[in-house]
């Protein structure tokens, strides 16, 4: 075994540093580390080669002669002592996220070992001692033990816990250390932002709560309970845009979805409230639960004033399949539009059930970096509900997280908790800068409840009664954000009533509105791209059309494509096989292989670059 394999990547890179900084400022290191450098350079400066620091490892000299000096029982204490920080240091890197207070309605699970400093061979008695570790947490300088671990623990272990140690590329794991030691992992955000986020989640809320109200008993699939979406949304949308990107294509089943169009969106309340009314559509060609299968395409103007379109997947299913959708639009507008994967962004917002579930998940996530396939990166959102549809999440899944599918592609995760709005939008914001700067896929595990059954018609009290009970008495994000301000004198009483007034005004006007609505209207999507295509009608869907192809040109098409190049070699069974196809075109026979072949071949020679499916 290597002598220094005990030292690794940390231990070895702050010996470099500590060394790095004795030699300019010798009398700013601790006393113990400014002696043991004094004596490796004696050695070093006497004996030379005689000290026994080869050239033959890739480990420095400092780092060789303190790997001697340990085998030697020769460190001081206070050195090895260092050592054991950086150990504990490494695993609230590797482990902190599973002692973090993500969730908003119970307590976490408990996991062995855990972070305790008796398990790294540390005491009461080091924590008001200083080690100079603490700059590999980000802190300026030496710190006492207690300062390092409290830092650690706003860092690894509050609202937000981060998952990123399974990467293997060593720049991505240097910057997501960089990124969450600014600010120790909390957002810095202005009052402007503030009460720009409060009005988001006012929306959200006040959205769900009156359709409650004036639709009793209807299925919605409400957001309830993770309204932290939207404000979230919001962010990632705005924060891209800054990052260089034109178009958003966002993909996602049917909870939130109404929320989503309205408050994202911007379809208008009183066309929401004149569909749930069961009205027909002008075009007579739907049925069943509409409103939450229909896309929407817009351009906004996001808060700091970038134009971006923004596209909201029809649903196939109510689960994942739409994320198969949103990886080929986005393709599709890189290849044929926009010619950088930077100025698409793909978001795909799963439930915690699905996306621990079902195979199409990896089927999709593991093309993240194929030639044909990729996108630049998506930004997946987990609405956890932590029942799913009914089930407690361990007896759903054999995974620690429902988001274990991102160790697949080696993509970070951030777990959040729901209720701590601002924490969401600081994880939010990674995932715009992460996936803007490496291409690669990002997941937000969004750590909530449904305040509901599956439905509204569901009661959630027949499956988990202890849950519910905990989640009747719990107040809604929108509240707790409120008092928080309150708290820091952003906001006053008197502008939450307005702002909920206003809001509620809003909504009653466009209630009354949608009473004089006859027929409702279907929102387009992406109605741009399709102009070209208009909307048939059903009388005229099934007219004939002429598919006809000039036989003298299409033989030449065959003839063409049947043909091997005379300069080349190929094997027998290949050349047989192509010899056969020309015998079949000169008797006016076709095989189905050839003649899918020439579908392809006719289109792309009328310039369609589209494949049709056999």
């Amino acid at each position: 075994m290597d002598k220094f394999s005990f030292l690794n990547a940390v231990h070895a890179q702050l010996i470099d540093d500590l060394y790095q900084q004795y030699l300019k400022y010798p009398d700013s290191l601790e006393p113990s580390w400014k002696s043991f450098f004094q004596g490796f350079d004696f050695a070093l400066e006497n004996y030379g080669e005689e000290a026994g620091y080869s050239g033959g490892t890739q480990a420095s000299a400092p780092v060789q002669a303190t790997a001697q000096a340990a085998a030697q029982g020769q460190i001081p204490e206070e050195i090895e002592k260092e050592f054991k920080v950086l150990n504990l240091i490494e695993a609230y890197r590797t482990r902190g996220h599973l002692f973090t207070n993500t969730n908003p309605v119970r307590e976490r699970r408990h996991f062995e070992p855990t972070l305790a400093i008796e398990n790294f061979g540390l005491s009461k008695q080091d924590l008001t001692k200083k080690f100079s570790s603490a700059k590999e947490t980000g802190m300026s300088g030496p710190a006492t033990l207690q300062e390092i671990i409290d830092h650690l623990q706003q860092i690894y272990c509050s609202s937000i816990g981060l998952e990123y140690m399974h990467i293997g590329n060593v720049e991505e794991r240097q910057f997501i250390r960089e990124w969450i030691h600014v600010n120790s992992n909390r957002p810095k955000l202005n009052a402007d932002e503030k009460v720009e986020i409060l009005e988001k989640l006012n929306q959200a809320v006040a959205f769900e709560n009156y359709l409650h109200t004036k639709f009793v008993g209807q299925k919605r699939f409400s957001l309830e309970g993770g309204e932290s979406l939207i404000p979230a949304l919001d962010q990632l949308i705005t924060r891209s845009s800054e990052l260089g990107v034109d178009e958003v294509v966002l993909g996602m089943a049917h909870r939130g979805r109404l929320n989503v169009l309205t408050n994202i969106f911007g379809k208008s309340y009183k066309q929401i409230f004149s569909e749930f009314e069961g009205k027909e559509f002008e075009e007579d060609v739907f049925s069943g639960d509409v409103k939450y299968h229909l896309g929407s395409s817009k351009k906004i103007k996001t808060a700091k004033g970038e134009e971006v379109a923004i596209n909201l997947t029809p649903n196939p299913s109510h689960l994942e399949t739409v994320a198969a959708l949103v990886e080929g639009i986005c393709r599709a507008k890189v290849d044929n539009i926009y010619k950088d994967f930077g100025k698409v962004l793909p978001i795909v917002i799963h439930g915690d059930g699905a996306i621990a579930g079902q195979g199409i998940v990896y089927e999709v996530a593991q093309m993240m970096t194929l030639e044909g396939y990729r996108t630049g990166g998506t930004v997946h959102i987990v609405v956890n509900n932590q029942v799913s549809f009914t089930t407690n999440y361990q007896d759903a899944r054999s995974s620690v997280y429902s988001t274990d599918i991102a160790k697949v592609t080696e993509s970070p995760v951030m777990h959040v908790n729901a209720d701590d709005v601002e924490a969401v939008v600081h994880a939010i914001r990674f995932a715009a800068d992460f996936r803007a700067k490496f291409g690669k896929d990002v997941y937000i595990d969004l750590l909530g409840y449904r305040k509901y059954g599956h439905n509204e018609g569901d009661e959630p009290r027949f499956t988990q009664p202890n849950l519910y009970k905990l989640i009747s008495k719990h107040p809604n994000p929108r509240e707790i954000y409120k008092d928080q301000l309150m708290k820091e004198g952003i906001v006053s009483s008197e502008k939450m009533k307005e702002m909920e007034s206003s809001f509620k005004k809003l909504l009653d006007a466009d209630f009354d509105a949608s009473k004089e609505i006859e027929k409702n209207a279907l929102d387009l999507f992406m109605e741009e791209a399709w102009k070209d295509f208009p909307l048939a009608a059903r009388d005229t869907a099934l007219n004939p059309v002429d598919t006809s192809f000039d036989l003298t040109k299409l033989k030449e098409l065959a003839i063409k494509m049947s043909t091997l190049p005379a300069d080349k070699n190929f094997i027998k069974k290949v050349s047989r096989l192509f010899e056969n196809r020309l015998k079949m075109i000169e008797n006016n026979q076709l095989d189905w292989a050839l003649g899918e072949w020439l579908v392809y071949a006719t289109l792309l020679s009328e310039g369609q670059n589209r494949s049709e499916e056999r």
